[in-house]
């Protein structure tokens, strides 16, 4: 029951961080790019009017706000942290470091097969010595986009349950799957794929060690 519990508190503490349910993507060209996902995302959070209670689980991606202004004006980020955006495979990947500890936020998209939404992901997790640590802000979202209306409406995650303990996900920055890793007591880990399907995702089978 305890573990259950502490499941149900980390997953609120997750779904807390989006300020708004619905929000629109701005972005000039034919159609956006994983960048103005992102920027869309930063700003439904309306970081400048945070609340104290929620300081903590913002700082992150304040962090990453100023990372991304950094980047763009050609200006060295800081050493303890790092930021890929790669627009060819609409990825992005933020990592924080401290110590031995790390946080790191991945975002991606997937085109749905009706050609007329996107799924955007929102992926957060701690690490400490290599292993996640269950923290309390770590977690998914899921956001489904409309290519009409350019807007973009969170949703319940297609497919899967989000797992809290010695679990990790990894977003795909190449090809479509989700990679999910489960870390053993022993020091060992497996690893699973969840398959997109053009909509949602399907686990593939059986564990692959690692």
């Amino acid at each position: 029951m305890k573990k259950l519990t502490l499941v149900f508190i980390l997953a609120c503490c997750m779904l807390n961080v989006a300020a708004q349910d619905s929000f629109k993507v701005n972005y000039q060209g034919a159609r956006p790019m994983i960048k103005d996902f992102v920027k869309a995302f930063i700003v439904s959070l309306d970081l400048d009017n945070v609340e104290e209670c929620d300081a903590e689980s913002m700082a992150l991606y304040k962090n990453l706000q100023h990372a991304i202004g950094l980047q763009e004006k050609g200006q060295p980020l800081e050493k303890n942290e790092t930021l890929t955006i790669d627009t060819k495979n609409g990825f992005l990947c933020y990592e924080w470091t401290y110590e031995e500890s790390s946080s790191k936020i991945e975002m991606c998209y997937w085109n749905e097969a009706d050609g007329k939404h996107k799924l955007f992901a929102v992926s957060r997790w701690c690490f400490v010595n290599g292993k996640p640590s269950s923290g309390q802000y770590d977690g998914m979202l899921f956001y489904r986009y409309n290519n009409a209306t350019r807007k973009m409406t969170s949703c319940e995650i297609p497919g899967f349950n989000v797992e809290y303990f010695n679990k990790s996900y990894a977003l795909p920055r190449v090809g479509k799957d989700i990679i999910v890793t489960t870390w053993h007591d022993n020091g060992t880990k497996t690893q699973k794929s969840l398959k997109w399907n053009g909509h949602g995702f399907n686990y593939d089978g059986a564990d692959r060690k690692n």
